[in-house]
């Protein structure tokens, strides 16, 4: 990979955000309003419900970590999406940039606009509530990491499916993830589950990401295998994503339909 044309491509589009002020509050305001919206309920569970003893703490931090996964993988569809807003989707395939250099170039820039919306609610939340991720310790590096990698992998498939079906999927690319918040277990236990979708959500990262914030913050305490699990389970679904996007890419190309995206 030749990584000049990745910076270039990624400095395209934080040049985008840059120079859009509607960009950025619109990065800004949704994990805040949900910092806020969770918060307040939160404190309501904390004097109506005896289940938690931290209540705020839990589902806030909860309500932060989903919201830095829908943001890595909408922040990738996001920056799919502007090219074939701004007609300049065929450029971008028909310039000399390797596929490899585009994903490359859209998985950096997703976490420059992750990042801008994740960390002013982040500090929001701090005075406000009491409530701090970093509380977390050392393991809140890798459960946001693999969280990252399987936002990016969702991302991946929604692009794959613009390639496939065109324009007409972009609804599927703000759907997807809540199709997976039921079983990714991310206010609750994986026991509220029936037994037959305990078993499906456990080939989620999202399962045991969860479940250890939840053991962290309630028993202090550090489950490492869960961890690595998280990690390997993101890896291997980006894995996937990757060879269903150069698979999408490839039939796209074959049957001519690139251009049409874009127009």
């Amino acid at each position: 990979m030749r990584w000049h044309k990745i910076y270039g491509l990624s400095l395209r589009h934080i040049y985008l955000i840059k120079g859009s002020f509607p960009r950025i509050l619109d990065l800004i305001y949704w994990p805040s309003i949900q910092v806020f919206l969770w918060g307040f309920i939160s404190e309501f569970f904390t004097i109506s419900s005896s289940y938690y003893s931290n209540t705020v703490g839990i589902i806030l931090t909860a309500a932060i970590l989903y919201d830095f996964l829908f943001r890595s993988s909408i922040s990738y569809n996001m920056m799919f999406l502007e090219e074939i807003w701004s007609r300049n989707f065929t450029n971008l395939f028909i310039a000399p940039i390797k596929i490899s250099e585009i994903i490359a170039a859209l998985t950096m820039t997703a976490i420059v606009r992750t990042l801008i919306g994740l960390v002013p609610a982040v500090l929001l939340a701090i005075p406000l509530f009491g409530v701090s991720i970093f509380k977390l310790g050392i393991p809140l590096v890798f459960l946001l990491i693999a969280l990252y990698v399987f936002g990016i992998c969702l991302g991946l498939l929604v692009t794959a499916g613009l390639l496939r079906f065109g324009p007409s999927f972009e609804n599927i690319a703000w759907a997807s993830l809540f199709f997976l918040a039921p079983l990714g277990c991310i206010y609750y236990p994986i026991e509220i589950l029936p037994g037959i979708l305990q078993i499906i959500a456990k080939g989620l990262p999202l399962v045991h990401i969860f479940e250890e914030m939840r053991n962290i913050l309630i028993n202090q305490t550090v489950n490492n295998l869960a961890i690595f699990k998280s990690l390997i389970i993101s890896t291997i679904y980006f894995a996937f994503g990757v060879i269903i996007f150069y698979a999408a890419f490839y039939g796209a190309k074959k049957k001519g339909t690139l251009i049409n995206i874009g127009e």
